[in-house]
């Protein structure tokens, strides 16, 4: 007996409960006001939904607003030297004299390697000599003719000055052959290491040395295809590296791929990184982020959101009952939600208390609640 008046309680209470939170289910009020109709006279609110008109429920009102959503891309990507070459030996021959010390800075045109030379310089003395000679002849020819002797043919004076020229370009071909025993740096910038040293033999065509100019890095990144639309030569990207924790290295995009690798789904980007100090080096990796402002869009409290069989949704206050628009959420930051919403703005969305709302339900800002109790 006692068990079963202690379940009678407990049913009593759960119901007792139910009805405060959510109201009379309809069924049973019209049950229970046509039993109470024979016994009461005086007239009984009517009810709306399940909320119960005479009842309010409390919630936090904010207004809509319209607000910009930054879009942020990170990615990661590694740099070369804006200007960079590798310089090789246009000869072989045997290394006489070097300048090559690693991380050096050298302007073009420094010499940095010298190789043996002497046969090149007794070729140019052998193309000058005969230079000369022909030039001789050709001079006599010329004085000749103008004296009116009739002994220099034009044949043979031709002839003179054919081999005058091909005189001139042997001697060119030999100070051209000399100069390239002398191996000069093609840019200004810091030399790398070399493994060349005085008395090695090299060959045409071998690496001597590397040379960065580190004034400007280019780096090459990856862009998903999601984020495609952050492109544009000239946009700025904002680079770190941890070598340098907490600085920030500035730079533009100067060309990307004009088609997506099939594999990855994304665009190769190279941006121009200023470097002025010259603290980044070349193939250093890095942190890569680029921002983007997108339209004002409506940002809501995530607490705002409510779900149903349609979708997200959000309550809207409309002289003092709510009703429920539909949203399609665009971006998340934080307890932030950017959405796409007919709702307009400066409109009152219920912020908190929107899960135990029901369509045309009265509210009660709290807000406004504490300010008149105040």
């Amino acid at each position: 007996m006692q068990k079963s008046f202690f379940a009678i309680l407990s049913l009593v209470i759960i119901a007792g409960a139910y009805g405060i939170a959510f109201g009379v289910p309809e069924q049973v009020s019209q049950f229970w006001g046509a039993s109470t109709t024979e016994t009461a006279s005086a007239p009984q609110p009517a009810r709306t939904g399940r909320q119960g008109q005479g009842r309010a429920t409390t919630v936090v009102l904010t207004p809509l607003e319209a607000r910009a959503y930054t879009l942020v891309l990170r990615t990661v990507g590694s740099a070369v030297s804006l200007h960079r070459t590798e310089v090789t030996a246009t000869d072989a021959g045997e290394v006489v004299e070097t300048a090559l010390h690693a991380n050096q800075m050298v302007e073009k045109g420094d010499v940095l390697l010298r190789l043996d030379d002497r046969t090149q310089r007794l070729a140019l003395e052998i193309a000058q000599a005969n230079r000369d000679q022909a030039q001789a002849t050709v001079t006599r020819y010329e004085g000749l003719r103008s004296n009116g002797s009739s002994i220099v043919t034009d044949v043979a004076f031709a002839d003179a000055r054919i081999a005058l020229r091909l005189a001139e370009a042997n001697v060119g071909l030999a100070e051209v052959a000399l100069d390239d025993r002398t191996i000069t740096a093609p840019i200004s910038g810091q030399l790398g290491l070399s493994d060349v040293s005085v008395g090695d033999r090299v060959s045409s065509g071998d690496a001597i040395v590397t040379i960065d100019d580190s004034t400007s890095l280019l780096a090459t990144f990856e862009v998903p295809e999601r984020s495609i639309g952050l492109l544009s030569e000239g946009k700025r990207v904002f680079v770190s590296t941890p070598t340098y924790a907490g600085r920030i290295f500035e730079g533009e995009i100067t060309a990307f791929d004009s088609r997506l690798d099939s594999v990855t789904r994304s665009a190769t980007v190279e941006a121009e990184i200023d470097n002025p100090d010259g603290l980044l080096l070349a193939g250093m990796t890095f942190a890569i982020r680029m921002t983007e402002d997108t339209d004002a869009l409506p940002v809501v409290p995530a607490t705002a959101i409510t779900w149903d069989r349609t979708g997200a949704g959000v309550w809207i206050v409309e002289e003092g009952r709510v009703r429920r628009v539909a949203v399609t959420i665009r971006y998340r930051e934080g307890d932030q939600v950017w959405v796409e919403s007919d709702a307009p703005l400066g409109a009152q969305i219920v912020a908190e208390g929107a899960s135990k709302l029901r369509e045309g339900a009265q509210v009660t800002d709290a807000n406004a609640r504490r300010g008149s109790d105040a």
